[in-house]
């Protein structure tokens, strides 16, 4: 009989929704985020020895994305959003069980008084609320395999350059610039999205962030708010 699966914690992150979230784990490694356990895991002893650790392995529900069961083919953004590759091929959020996999860092361990037992992690790829089902140790010797191919996900895209007037960088908190510049820099636009002339809205630690890209090599942040 297969056993149901429900939350083990929750984590909070800077983004209320999909957009702008980096497609991999560690891509912006200034990104932060809360992982607070669920109040029947709140026991004590239950993350003994994981301080040991640097590194963590998320499996995650998409919350935000719809349900993927008969789904078989998905158009990766590396792909431009038009190529078409089978759903167990890529790393799509619509998927048969809408479960997710991200490698995120330790920063600390603590107990919270209002929340209990959290963990802070950082390079996290996670929409704010999201589900965690599982918490596991990243252990490198076997977790990494430096010959794995990289397949269509591969590419040598250089970071964007972004120009963010210092009159608008000033709202956002000193602890979250930097982050905000790492995810701007990424190149957060849909793959099949390079329209220069387009005005794009991120969602970000509380603001809305307005930009546009110029020439696929530089993002002018217009308006925060």
């Amino acid at each position: 009989m297969t056993k149901q699966i429900k939350p083990i914690a929750i984590i909070h992150t800077d983004f209320p929704e999909p957009f702008g979230i980096p497609r991999q784990s560690a891509l912006c490694k200034e990104l932060t985020g809360t992982i607070i356990l669920e109040p029947e895991y709140q026991k004590d002893g239950i993350l003994k020895g994981l301080e040991q650790f640097t590194h963590l392995w998320l499996i995650w529900g998409f919350s935000e994305s719809p349900n993927g069961n008969d789904t078989v083919t998905v158009r990766p953004p590396k792909l431009g959003g038009f190529a078409r590759v089978g759903v167990l091929a890529s790393r799509s959020p619509i998927r048969p069980n809408g479960l997710g996999l991200s490698a995120v860092k330790i920063e600390g361990i603590r107990r919270d008084n209002q929340c209990g037992i959290v963990i802070d992690v950082s390079g996290v790829d996670l929409v704010d609320q999201t589900p965690i089902y599982d918490i596991k140790p990243y252990i490198p010797y076997s977790d990494s395999i430096p010959e794995a191919s990289n397949g269509f996900a591969c590419t040598d895209a250089k970071p964007l350059r972004v120009e963010l007037p210092a009159e608008q960088e000033a709202l956002i908190p000193v602890t979250k610039r930097k982050a905000l510049r790492s995810v701007l820099a990424s190149d957060i636009r849909p793959g099949y999205q390079h329209d220069n002339a387009h005005v794009y809205h991120l969602s970000f630690a509380g603001f809305t962030v307005s930009f546009q890209v110029l020439d696929d090599e530089t993002v002018i942040v217009t308006n925060i708010i």
